[in-house]
């Protein structure tokens, strides 16, 4: 692969449980792509990590939120995710909502302290991540016109407005593959191809 380097730290995470899936095809190849370009990749596969989602009780609450982890995997999460330059996440719809997994990660990892601060004058929330861009990278099988008009897109929703500008990611940037199941592999190649030039804009 060509093109020029760079030496950005980008975080890759994929949610889903099946290997060989075309989720895992998407996160190899952004991450080979990046990597190509010289970026420092963190790359983690959620579910092969076998990163727990349940959020605990001693975890709820700014004061415990922010108060550390003595969770190794949960703590290097959150001291990765405050580094990093971009984000890219990867994975399917599933009713409307991200994997059970990456769900967890988010209430476990983007925490006060880490992601994000309150108290601020106007009584919003302050975002400390420095990353400024994100990647979401989707898979459906749900038609495009049915998702909009019958379902309001929700995980448009969920990532462009309610996750990651509360932690300070203010570009967002989303591309659904659909169908899937159906899709031949002329399709999936194509899509993949999509998957490496967006992950090159990301730090373009």
């Amino acid at each position: 692969m060509s093109g020029p380097t760079d030496t950005r730290r980008i975080g890759v995470y994929l949610a889903h449980p099946r290997p060989g899936s075309f989720n895992h095809a998407l996160f190899e190849a952004v991450v080979d792509e990046l990597r190509g370009r010289g970026c420092e990749v963190l790359a983690h596969d959620l579910c092969a990590e076998g990163f727990p989602p349940a959020l605990t009780a001693e975890e709820t609450g700014t004061v415990a939120a922010t108060a550390g982890t003595d969770d190794a995997q949960l703590a290097l999460h959150r001291a990765e995710v405050a580094t990093l330059d971009a984000l890219v996440l990867v994975h399917p719809n599933w009713w409307g909502m991200p994997p059970a997994v990456l769900t967890g990660w988010v209430q476990r990892v983007l925490v006060p302290g880490v992601a994000y601060k309150l108290g601020t004058a106007d009584g919003e929330p302050a975002g400390l991540l420095r990353a400024g861009r994100a990647l979401v990278l989707n898979t459906s099988d749900t038609p495009e016109e049915r998702e909009r008009d019958e379902f309001g897109d929700p995980l448009e929703r969920i990532w462009a407005a309610c996750v990651l500008p509360y932690v300070g990611v203010t570009d967002v940037r989303r591309i659904v593959f659909r169908t899937v199941t159906d899709s031949a592999d002329a399709v999936r190649a194509q899509w993949l191809r999509q998957a490496r030039q967006q992950a090159a804009a990301l730090i373009g």
